[in-house]
């Protein structure tokens, strides 16, 4: 049995939530995405996956998502009006809730999936505090990893469309057609961090920064190309392969030497 944990009626939770029940809470975000997308990009682009991943394997896992977290940790951008942003403490304080919540049902495993790049660094930590707190095994996956966080950009890009750029808007294009603005989609690449050793995204430096250091229009990459082929394409590999790894941690377990 799989679904969304929200239509379980509260009798019938110990009958549908068993150990081996897997409760995945995506996680989005409302922030600014440039002048060609709107602020919902990383919540849809979450909530989407999730949904898919439910039709995908819920025959097979039983699966669960909790109603999507559509406001996290964006202060990156919260120069830009209208972005919405918990602080650290306030997300990590949300999360542990909602673990403490889940804790309270027979369910071992919960695994965040995380839409927006920024919340990477914390959510990893989350995932070890909610482990020692409440006991859980606890699981972070990405419908794409942030290339700031390891993951792979576009080579045209130089490996630093990051946010707004090629792969995100044609993935929200393919999900949300028309409401891409393509005719403000501009190319934002900082080709001058590209020549750095370490000090760059995907760099073994880790640096601070927010989107309004490489330039006001507050995207980086390069989305001029971006089209909804490229973005099914995109989609679909990755519910393939965040299928794969949901397989995998329905049968983890940790086992002593």
């Amino acid at each position: 049995m799989s679904g969304r944990l929200a239509d379980i009626t509260g009798p019938d939770v110990p009958e549908c939530i068993s150990e081996e029940s897997v409760i995945l809470l995506p996680v989005g975000a409302i922030e600014q995405h440039g002048p060609h997308l709107p602020m919902s990009v990383d919540t849809v682009i979450a909530e989407e996956t999730s949904s898919a991943l439910l039709d995908h394997v819920g025959d097979e896992i039983d699966l669960w998502l909790l109603p999507t977290m559509s406001i996290s940790k964006s202060n990156e951008h919260t120069w830009s009006s209208g972005t919405l942003s918990y602080t650290t403490k306030t997300m990590i304080r949300v999360l542990d809730d909602l673990a403490r919540c889940v804790a309270t049902t027979s369910a071992r495993r919960l695994v965040i999936l995380n839409g927006h790049g920024g919340n990477t660094s914390l959510l990893i930590t989350a995932c070890r505090d909610i482990r020692v707190a409440h006991g859980l095994l606890t699981f972070l996956v990405h419908p794409s990893v942030p290339p700031a966080s390891g993951g792979t950009s576009t080579e045209e890009e130089l490996g630093m469309g990051i946010h707004g750029g090629l792969n995100e808007t044609s993935v929200f294009a393919y999900l949300r057609p028309g409401e891409v603005q393509m005719d403000k989609a501009i190319r934002r690449v900082p080709e001058w961090m590209a020549e750095n050793e370490w000090v760059k995204f995907g760099g073994k430096v880790q640096f601070g920064w927010t989107s309004r250091d490489f330039g006001h229009q507050g995207l980086i990459g390069d989305p001029t190309d971006a089209n909804p082929e490229l973005g099914k394409e995109l989609f679909e590999s990755a519910v393939e392969s965040l299928a794969d790894q949901l397989r995998e941690i329905s049968k983890f377990e940790f086992q002593e030497n």
